[in-house]
Order: C-alpha cells, then structure tokens, then sequence
C-alpha cells in the first residue's frame, strides 16, 4: 500500500452533472488502494448509493485533510466557504470547461492528485472576506466569502443610495444599480461584468466596483487589504438584497450598515502545474482571438 500525506481525502461532486458518479465511483477506487481514507458529503454519497456513510458539507473540511471538489467554480464557492484553515488544500476539478477556480480539467485529475499525495504540488493562498449586517446597531447576519459580496437592487426597484465610508471615513455615495466588494480572486467574476480591474489572485486589497452608476466619475477603487468598508443604504421603501458568493442571500433595510472586511482566515487552492495564471485568463477571456 502506498502511503505519505494525506490520509484521509474528502470528496464534493455537482450531484446533476451527469458524468459525476462515474467519476466519484473511479475516484474513490483510486484512492482507497492507494490506502487513502474518503469522506464524502451527503450529496455525493447519495450519488454512489453510499448515503448511510454521508456526512454534511460542512464537516468535510473538519474530518479531512485534503479536499477534491468535482464540478466548477460555483461547487468550489460553496465549499471554500467552509473550510476553516488554510493548511487543509482544496483541489479543484472541472466536470465541463476550464474554470477560474476549477483550473484542473478531468484529463489531469489523478496525474495530479497523485503529485499531490506525494507532497509535490503548488498552493495559492487566497484571503477570504468577512461580512457582517448591522441593523440599528446589532449584527443581525455574518458570513465569509471567497469572491465578493454584492448589495443590488431588486427588480422593479429604483437606483439604490449607498453611503462609503472605508474605516470612519467618508468616501462618497453611489445612487446606483448597487456595489461589489470582491477579492482578488473574485475579480474575474461579477465585478469583471461590472467593468472593475483584474486583479492577480494572490493579491491583498479589496475592490469597490458600482454597478450601473448613475454619474460618469465613479470609478471603481481598490483599497488595503487591512481596511474595514462600510456601507450605509440610504434608500427607503426599496427591494434591496445582499448577496455572498452569488449563492446566499440576504434582504436589506433601511440604514442597515454592512461592515466588510479581510477574514481572518484564508484557504489554499492547488494550482494546476500545466497552467499559469496568465493562460487561463487567455482561455477564458478569449484575449488575442478575432
């Protein structure tokens, strides 16, 4: 039996794609003769027919010491904000085309997980971000992201008015579609759409991108990464909603203040040694074709 770091490997698979069980079947195979413990969330084990060994995807990250997750970046968002320790490495697949998160395609999976179990693979360390709600205030909501946390208007709402301010300072009000506060690595995601910078993913510093703003001169802006940005909304009667990760959401009041800053904790993802950084934002971006 081949054994060295590692021991116990939790898996996280997209339950609907439809190459998934054969994938998570063949994978668990591989890894238990290569004499690897696996722990699987509850929906991936229902998709094995193994639901009674199931634990909730919460726990994964606690009773493992390396984490797989099948799928694409969303799948990979939903799990990153649950592990909390950096020392316990998240290796993302794609089951479809190349992901930002998800940058190891299906065809390099155990190539590189077995590089990876021999202790011979490169982490990049990312700073998650710590948000909470304050309503007349007391904190009434807290999460921690990996890509952004994005307040918006609902759909028949009016251009919402959010006051800055990053520590006590007042920066400016945005009257406003609404506002992304994003990572680095979560600048290729919504604040991309919304016209903000690139930034590379392991980058400390905060981006403040508006979106649809209703003045020519706002811009986004990237602040430290050791400032606290708190935002004021100032609209009332409106249908506003802050949003984490584009997966959880939460509905706003009037002068609720939502406070966001670095967590105090961050994850490492493996990195694909077949890609930079640099290549797969070609990919994806489609930079140099016509």
């Amino acid at each position: 039996m081949e054994t060295g770091l590692f021991k116990r490997v939790g898996i996280v698979a997209k339950p609907h794609r439809p190459e998934a069980r054969e994938v998570v079947d063949h994978l668990i195979s591989w890894l238990r003769a290569k004499d690897r413990e696996v722990v699987l969330d509850a929906d991936t084990a229902a998709l094995v027919g193994a639901e009674a060994t199931g634990v909730p995807k919460s726990d994964v990250p606690r009773m493992a010491d390396l984490v797989v997750v099948l799928g694409g970046d969303g799948t990979l968002l939903s799990l990153a904000r649950l592990v909390e320790s950096g020392e316990i490495p998240i290796l993302g697949v794609n089951l479809g085309g190349l992901g930002f998160l998800t940058a190891v395609t299906l065809d390099e999976l155990y190539p590189v997980l077995g590089a990876v179990l021999a202790g011979k693979y490169r982490g990049s360390r990312r700073m998650l971000l710590h948000v909470t709600v304050e309503r007349q205030g007391e904190p009434v909501a807290e999460y921690v992201v990996l890509n952004d946390a994005v307040i918006t208007k609902g759909a028949l709402s009016r251009i919402v008015e959010l006051e800055i301010y990053i520590e006590q300072e007042y920066v400016t009000a945005y009257r406003a579609d609404g506002l992304i506060v994003c990572t680095p690595t979560g600048s290729t995601a919504y604040g991309l759409s919304a016209g903000g910078p690139i930034l590379f993913p392991t980058m400390r510093a905060l981006i403040l991108v508006p979106i649809c703003p209703h003045g020519l001169t706002n811009r986004p802006l990237v602040v430290p990464e050791e400032v606290k940005v708190r935002v004021a909304l100032e609209s009332q009667g409106e249908d506003v909603y802050l949003t984490l990760d584009g997966q959880v959401g939460f509905p706003l009041r009037y002068r609720d203040l939502v406070e966001i800053r670095r967590a105090d904790r961050e994850i490492t993802l493996i990195v694909s040694p077949k890609k930079s950084y640099y290549e797969i934002l070609r990919s994806k971006l489609k930079w140099g074709e016509r």
